[in-house]
């Protein structure tokens, strides 16, 4: 018996194996609109095995974009290009998830092969939002705060992307609230320097995102699994948000609804030092899932089958959640399996290679 490859039920959708491919930019949008590379890229990791495939940050906004080729849901016009990815997703076994997601003040940036720069308004761009008036670092534009009604405004966003993920035929939404986002900016101290009731006290500056929480879970079905990916820990010496914080909130996003938190870290600062190696985000996730009593998935540097069956045989968390792994390997899982000597069903086009 391998943990790595048991099922997990949540709610009505039952996960084959705890394998899920974390949501990755791909860049490669026009207009926010899915393509034939999304299909692809997508649809590989789902012959490959994984339980969850999921779409990378998908925007509730246009100007809530990373890059001008981000990907979208802000729009009907998207709807039937992600529906297309989502069909292929679910017939090959996996469950079809996609990321809603506000980039905030780190919008308008270029892609990371051409530099990553920030994009100005004559060359694409746009002018950004935030939570207060703080550029995410020198050279990057000084976003506008949201007001009161431009918040309410962005809840009603991501409730419009989450009726979207739904007619598209996703059966997982995770919020992006991590890596120094607008969620996240709200979260930190560091970016949220606020007095209003966004900001301040920890009841405050979490405000929002559980607002979109419950608005998002007031639309998606009863049935359906919904995930939040949070940064744990800001990595600053003082001053951000950290751990303890993360699991009081993980406390809270339980009552509302979320089934799962997925523990990241950082973004928040752009000179921030983590730890980066094998599994070190790996003891947030065992935190939370421990203290908050709430699923959680670890993800960052899991790379080998029997560090991923560690993982989750240990009880550290729920699933484990791969990126540049899974550009490496699509069919990981199926090689993985073999690494544990457990006997994974491969595609029947794909089986006489399986010995």
């Amino acid at each position: 018996m391998s943990a790595l490859f048991s099922p997990l039920p949540q709610r009505g959708v039952t996960l084959r194996n705890r394998i899920v491919v974390s949501p990755m930019c791909q860049y490669s949008c026009t207009d926010g609109v899915a393509t034939d590379w999304h299909l692809v890229h997508l649809g590989a990791r789902a012959v490959g095995g994984a339980a969850v495939v999921m779409a990378e940050a998908t925007a509730v906004e246009a100007r809530g974009r990373i890059s001008p080729e981000d990907l979208g849901i802000w729009s009907d016009a998207h709807v039937a290009p992600l529906a297309r990815v989502a069909a292929f997703l679910k017939a090959q076994g996996a469950v079809p998830a996609v990321q809603l997601a506000h980039a905030g003040r780190k919008a308008s940036t270029g892609r990371p092969w051409e530099g990553g720069h920030p994009v100005a308004p004559a060359q694409g761009g746009w002018p950004v939002v935030g939570a207060s008036p703080l550029a995410f670092a020198a050279g990057h534009p000084v976003p506008a705060a949201l007001d009161a009604a431009e918040i309410a405004a962005v809840v009603q966003a991501f409730v419009a992307a989450a009726r979207r993920a739904l007619a598209a035929g996703f059966e997982l939404v995770e919020i992006h609230s991590a890596h120094g986002y607008l969620l996240h900016q709200f979260l930190s101290p560091l970016s949220n320097q606020r007095t209003d009731r966004y900001g301040g006290s920890f009841e405050n500056r979490t405000r929002l995102l559980t607002e979109v929480v419950a608005a998002v879970r007031g639309v998606w079905p009863e049935r359906l699994p919904l995930w939040v990916r949070v940064s744990a820990t800001d990595w600053a010496e003082t001053g951000g948000w950290d751990l303890p914080q993360t699991v009081a909130l993980a406390r809270g996003l339980k009552g509302l609804g979320v089934d799962l938190l997925d523990c990241s870290s950082g973004g928040t600062l752009a000179h921030a030092k983590l730890p980066a190696g094998p599994g070190f985000q790996v003891p947030f996730a065992e935190a939370v899932r421990r203290e908050a009593g709430l699923a959680t998935g670890a993800v960052g540097f899991i790379t080998d089958a029997r560090q991923a069956e560690e993982i989750v045989a240990g009880g550290r968390a729920d699933v484990v959640l791969l990126a540049r792994q899974f550009l490496r390997d699509p069919y990981w899982p199926l090689h993985a399996a073999k690494a544990l000597g457990f006997d994974l069903p491969w595609p029947p086009q794909y089986r006489r290679a399986k010995d």
